[in-house]
């Protein structure tokens, strides 16, 4: 059987076909039908962070990029027991070697979760990525489903994929969610659980200043700081998924760039603790993780596409992302 796989080359995109492989011991074979070009895939084709990256085997390029995949098990390895060929899937590829544009994708059973059936295979692809990553930022503050209720938490950022994401579930535990995005992004924000929602080009941080448990950064590093001022002096912390640690290394190099992050990472921090003492502070990286892949089974939120492409199209589907066109762009292997 032959794949068909989207290599990004830093110059371009090129589909190559390739055998399909058996699984390994723990894995699962997925004939994708939809995968997802992400925002950090539209970075990643022109070679961001490529220094950091390269430490989990992802750094160079051509490379198959990409994290979620929804599809169809092909084939299972001996000892998953979890799930059997035929069986619609979805899930997240860890970011590595290999990525999920592709017609078939090799990852960890645990990755991977039984498709809703009533769910089309466009519709979930969309989430597990921004979900996971939304998800480790807000645990990385210490909120869960135990504590949320009742608790203040403002969202920058909050009509981004991940800003959508984060205030549908802290809605649905019940925290008293503040939305900050563009204006024309209002309706939406309350129809997802938002209490209360302010526009970003209002001074935002002098009328939220010191009322919020919580904060999370969806839409700017250099809006950090100023986002920090709205935490009360007993909030739990903040997060942000906007960082510049990437970055840093690959325009400083390792040591320069590992000082430069030490040097931000603190510094906002202890800006953060001025206001409030006992509060973490928390850069958020993508990991997969097996508690947001259950919770997106028990409540699938939504995300809307923007537009479907072949593999073919890739470089419209990675321009259409690289442009803030609305909507997520789906590629259909």
């Amino acid at each position: 059987m032959i794949a068909r796989s989207l290599w990004s080359t830093g110059h371009g995109f090129e589909v190559r076909p390739e055998h399909v492989r058996p699984p390994s011991r723990h894995q699962i074979v997925v004939r994708v039908q939809a995968t997802v070009v992400n925002p950090i895939d539209a970075k990643r084709a022109s070679g961001y962070g490529r220094r950091l990256l390269s430490l989990k085997g992802a750094g160079s390029l051509p490379r198959v990029l990409g994290n979620d995949f929804a599809g169809v098990v092909g084939a299972v390895g001996p000892d998953v027991r979890a799930f059997r060929e035929g069986d619609r899937v979805f899930g997240v590829v860890p970011t590595g070697p290999r990525g999920a544009h592709s017609s078939h994708v090799w990852v960890d059973a645990r990755w991977a979760r039984p498709a809703p059936k009533e769910a089309s295979f466009e519709s979930l692809a969309v989430l597990p990525y921004s979900f996971t990553t939304a998800w480790r930022a807000i645990e990385g503050i210490g909120l869960d489903e135990a504590n949320a209720r009742g608790r203040r938490v403002v969202i920058l950022g909050a009509g981004g994929g991940l800003g959508r994401l984060a205030t549908w579930l802290l809605s649905s535990w019940g925290a008293d969610v503040t939305a900050i995005s563009h204006a024309s992004d209002e309706q939406m924000c309350l129809a997802l659980g938002a209490r209360a929602f302010v526009p970003h080009d209002v001074d935002w941080p002098r009328q939220l200043a010191r009322r919020f448990e919580a904060s999370l950064n969806f839409a700017a590093w250099d809006l950090d700081a100023r986002l920090t001022g709205c935490l009360a002096p007993s909030a739990l912390g903040q997060a942000t998924t906007v960082h510049p640690l990437l970055e840093n290394f690959d325009r400083n190099g390792w040591s320069k760039g590992a000082l430069a992050s030490l040097r931000a990472y603190r510094t906002a921090r202890a800006d953060m603790r001025r206001r409030a003492p006992h509060a973490r502070y928390s850069w958020t990286l993508f990991a997969p993780n097996e508690a947001a892949l259950d919770a997106l089974v028990a409540g699938r939120p939504e995300l809307p596409i923007g537009a479907a492409y072949d593999l073919a199209e890739a470089a419209a589907a990675f321009a259409h992302v690289a442009a803030g066109r609305p909507g997520r762009a789906v590629l259909l292997p």
